[in-house]
């Protein structure tokens, strides 16, 4: 009956790939499977203490493990599917893909030892304006594939100082200083945490997320995004 109500939805409402635009077929989620098949994956998962989204935290704090799914850039065809979720109110994509993600990651041994998921925050106002936080819907996905449960008051993002698409490393870094604080230390003190985020690029958002749950003391701070811009 459920399959039955679900083949009505989709003809009425069909479900489109978020990469290429064609029809999903029946077991396929937010992606086709061509698309998946071409997704640009960075492979990170298969060396996560080593790899160069790792690169960008060393000399700042250390990390547990860190990846990436697959390779970003504005305008490919993969970030497509991040724009939709970010600024087309698709939703439900990032939720898809983080449960994509998951799947493959799992079976690698990537989520060993993560005790808690902690998604990179937004502002109220932002996240008002956007309806949902892209971050913690990827989360969510992961969460229901792992079990891990999600501390997403961990951190409140305090200030937006615009986007960073056009900024420079330095300026990012200056953006998010002080952009976040810690909320309730004890439920992470002592934990390891997976800081989760849509796209990361020089790591600086990550970067001062970690430095604040750092303060929680005793924690070790693991990251994973979907999208990674090469350097």
């Amino acid at each position: 009956m459920i399959n039955l109500w679900n083949s009505l939805i989709d003809l009425i409402a069909p479900r489109v790939c978020a990469i290429c635009g064609n029809r999903l077929a029946g077991p396929e989620q937010a992606i086709c499977g061509a698309c998946n098949r071409h997704l640009p994956r960075t492979d990170h998962v298969l060396t996560p203490l080593d790899n160069p989204l790792c690169r960008l935290y060393w000399k700042q704090m250390p990390v547990g493990k860190a990846a990436a799914w697959f390779y970003y850039s504005a305008g490919s065809p993969a970030g497509r599917a991040i724009y939709a979720l970010k600024y087309h109110h698709q939703a439900d994509i990032g939720r898809l893909l983080g449960e994509m993600m998951a799947r493959e990651f799992r079976t690698e041994g990537f989520f060993e030892g993560i005790e808690l998921l902690v998604p990179v925050p937004l502002t109220r106002g932002r996240q008002r304006q956007r309806g949902y936080n892209q971050s913690l819907l990827i989360a969510e996905g992961v969460s229901h594939i792992t079990g891990i449960p999600i501390a997403d008051k961990a951190l409140r993002r305090m200030r937006f100082d615009g986007s960073q698409t056009q900024n420079d490393i330095e300026a990012r870094r200056q953006n998010v200083k002080d952009a976040f604080q810690l909320r309730h230390p004890e439920h992470v003190k002592g934990r390891h945490l997976l800081l989760i985020d849509d796209v990361v690029t020089t790591g600086a958002t990550t970067l001062s997320c970690a430095k604040e749950l750092a303060k929680a003391g005793g924690v070790t701070i693991s990251v994973l995004s979907l999208g990674f811009v090469r350097p």
